[in-house]
């Protein structure tokens, strides 16, 4: 077994269905319409890739807040899969981001409520409002196992940006088709954000080449 088998902590996630996106009274036209989306089980990242997680991959750490156990930032989409292909040379395994429905299906764990915590998101759920960035595992984890979910950064997804979810794959598998592929998804929210954009539908989007200090990435492990 290869000694960078163990680097990242993954998450199995069980298999299931979920409602995607936002009900009526919640959120933006672009988290809608609510769609059932059926997956099969992965693995995915405990945490947010860290920076000593990076450094040991890429041998650069191009983050703003600086910490071996802080997340990984200023890396762009291009960053996040290059970091993903070498990652699955070094382990044998096969390492990329998740869909975006994989994304959604993870933060929720089983809740339908805006936050994978309830209602509401405070202080003590997770880092938004906030000055910086926070050590990952700061803040208590999903039922899933999942840290660092809402807030801290925002994470790469696979998908191409589309304005709404018209067509959109009902598998888990990564969307395509039917938008802007000039632009890549985002989810989560970050240290930056107020509580309203870190809720589990929450969407936002980048250009591919962007590096910004809101901005990180998680890792699945297996074939989409």
């Amino acid at each position: 077994m290869s000694k960078f088998n163990n680097l990242i902590e993954l998450v199995q996630i069980p298999a299931g269905s979920f409602l995607m996106g936002s009900p009526e009274g919640e959120g933006y036209d672009d988290e809608k319409p609510q769609h059932l989306v059926t997956l099969s089980s992965f693995q995915m990242g405990k945490y947010p890739v860290t920076q000593a997680q990076y450094k040991i991959v890429m041998g650069e750490n191009p983050s703003y807040f600086n910490g071996d156990n802080l997340p990984v930032e200023h890396v762009s989409w291009y960053d996040s899969v290059t970091f993903c292909q070498k990652l699955s040379k070094l382990t044998g395994q096969e390492f990329r981001l998740p869909t975006e429905a994989e994304w959604e299906y993870a933060c929720r764990a089983g809740t339908t409520t805006p936050y994978s915590f309830g209602e509401e998101l405070t202080q003590e759920d997770a880092n938004f409002n906030s000055d910086r960035t926070s050590i990952v595992g700061s803040y208590p984890s999903n039922v899933f196992g999942l840290y660092d979910i809402h807030g801290n950064v925002w994470e790469w997804c696979q998908d191409i940006w589309c304005d709404n979810y018209e067509g959109a794959p009902t598998d888990g598998s990564v969307c395509m088709g039917g938008g802007d592929d000039s632009f890549r998804l985002m989810r989560g929210g970050s240290w930056y954000n107020n509580p309203w954009l870190c809720r589990s539908a929450s969407r936002n989007y980048s250009y591919p080449v962007d590096r910004l200090y809101t901005l990180g990435f998680r890792v699945v492990c297996g074939l989409a």
